[in-house]
């Protein structure tokens, strides 16, 4: 498909900016005026379109209802100091999300698609870019199977769409985790790097059944020996041990996260120690025990660092570091700088658009 040009736009009639404050909406309820749209049929993307943000039609028969083909991103824009927007790492969310695709047997999104689609979706859209404390504007493109066929089979028809909402902080204080040595989130050769819905579907129970237990998220532990971290709800890991940092290293069923690779070049830049290696439940409960200072936090797009005060393993329960002199603190400071253009791009992470 030929994106030269510009994508054919129909603007809507009558925005819903009016009398929103985009400051203060709820995560993810409130969606932009407008969404991009391209089908895919004969074998490659058509009908590219940006269009008002409208439900969808769909046929009971399509196969996304039945047979798991639902891949998605997260990404974020942001309003930077001169009043222009970045998109933060396109690209390597990009690279991510054809991965993803392969993974599920969809076809890749081409790279003029995915950003021409962004940016002018987004251009359009800019008075939905909030500027408040800790805000952004929410990027999520999907792709999902649409052949009319109650058949298990890779579909031949799709739907790729990018919607947007203004968004503030995913959470509004530290979190208590537990660890999870019952269920598991993905095991060797599945899915667990993809960003596709069976991996979070599949995680809702074990994290309602803990959320009743009086805890926010949990610790996934591997597959085969319930004996090593992988990642914290839907959020990468890391811990700051004795000035180093430690995550575990990417692997099936990790998932490459973008705000984990930020963290670990800022981290690199700053002269930090890193480690990207197993972590045991064994090796954290000693480090905790001890009464060493140490930090744990999830890193995601949507949270961007999100504190954890207590981490229960079993029966106990073990404090964090979480006082305002963090350093994960300092990185999400200099994260949110970057993205705002108060601080120099110098890694070329995002991608701007003049408003």
């Amino acid at each position: 498909m030929n994106t030269t040009t510009t994508i054919p736009v129909h603007r809507t009639t009558e925005s819903r900016l009016t009398g929103l404050d985009i400051n203060n909406l709820p995560f993810g309820k409130v969606p932009a005026d407008h969404l991009f749209i391209a089908r895919y049929s004969g074998g490659e993307w058509r009908e590219a379109r940006i269009e008002p943000f409208h439900k969808l039609t769909l046929s009971p028969f399509s196969l996304c209802f039945h047979y798991g083909q639902t891949v998605f991103e997260g990404m974020k824009a942001f309003r930077m100091e001169n009043g222009s927007i970045s998109i933060f790492r396109l690209q390597k969310h990009h690279e991510r999300f054809n991965r993803s695709l392969e993974r599920m047997g969809m076809p890749d999104i081409p790279y003029e698609l995915f950003r021409e689609g962004m940016r002018q979706l987004i251009e359009l859209d800019s008075q939905w870019v909030p500027s408040g404390k800790d805000t952004s504007l929410y990027i999520r493109p999907f792709v999902i199977a649409t052949e009319e066929k109650l058949g298990v089979k890779i579909s031949d028809e799709y739907l790729f769409l990018i919607v947007c909402t203004p968004v503030g902080a995913y959470y509004a204080r530290p979190l208590r985790v537990k660890v999870e040595t019952e269920f598991i989130r993905a095991a060797d050769g599945g899915t667990g790097f993809a960003k596709c819905g069976g991996n979070y579907g599949g995680a809702f129970l074990p994290t309602q059944r803990a959320v009743a237990d009086g805890f926010d998220q949990v610790l996934w532990t591997d597959a085969q020996n319930r004996e090593f971290i992988e990642e914290s709800g839907t959020m990468n890991i890391m811990f700051l041990i004795d000035n180093i940092l430690i995550t575990p290293a990417l692997s099936a069923t990790i998932l490459d996260g973008v705000t984990r690779d930020s963290i670990l070049q800022l981290a690199r830049a700053r002269g930090i120690k890193i480690q990207e290696r197993k972590v045991s439940i064994r090796e954290l409960e000693s480090a905790l025990q001890s009464g060493t200072r140490a930090e744990a936090f999830g890193a995601g797009t949507a949270a961007v660092v999100a504190p954890i005060e207590s981490i229960t393993i079993g029966a106990e329960t073990y404090g964090c570091y979480v006082e305002e002199d963090a350093v994960m603190f300092s990185f999400k400071r200099e994260l949110q700088a970057l993205r705002t253009g108060k601080a120099d791009d110098t890694w070329g992470w995002n991608e701007v658009i003049p408003v």
